[in-house]
């Protein structure tokens, strides 16, 4: 993976896993790496592998089992959420980025439905 940057790297990590999860690549309640195989996976530095765990369990995506490991929620609303949030900053990017170079409403619009 090639990391931006311009955004934290753990960001960018949390960032694939849960495009990850809302892909089928990951399934609910399946174990993740441990926190070495994910920095050596990544390329990153341990601590940062371990914040990233710390951050995905603060935000319900995941939950560790003493002595057992680090698992995906098992879930579906998670999962819902987790995907309604990347299609509104998705489509929040996208409309800002239309409106900038000038695009009206209808004009993005028609514009979706003729690429879509």
């Amino acid at each position: 993976m090639e990391f931006d940057s311009t955004v934290p790297i753990y960001l960018q990590v949390i960032r694939q896993i849960k495009k990850d999860l809302i892909q089928g690549n990951l399934q609910l309640g399946e174990k993740l790496f441990s926190t070495r195989e994910l920095a050596n996976r990544y390329q990153i530095n341990p601590n940062t592998a371990s914040r990233v765990y710390k951050e995905l369990e603060y935000e319900g995506i995941c939950f560790t089992k003493r002595g057992l490991g680090t698992y995906v929620t098992e879930d579906h609303n998670v999962l819902i959420k987790i995907k309604e949030e990347m299609a509104e900053t998705a489509i929040t990017q996208f409309v800002e980025s239309m409106k900038s170079i000038g695009f009206i409403k209808e004009d993005v619009v028609r514009l979706v439905e003729q690429y879509y």
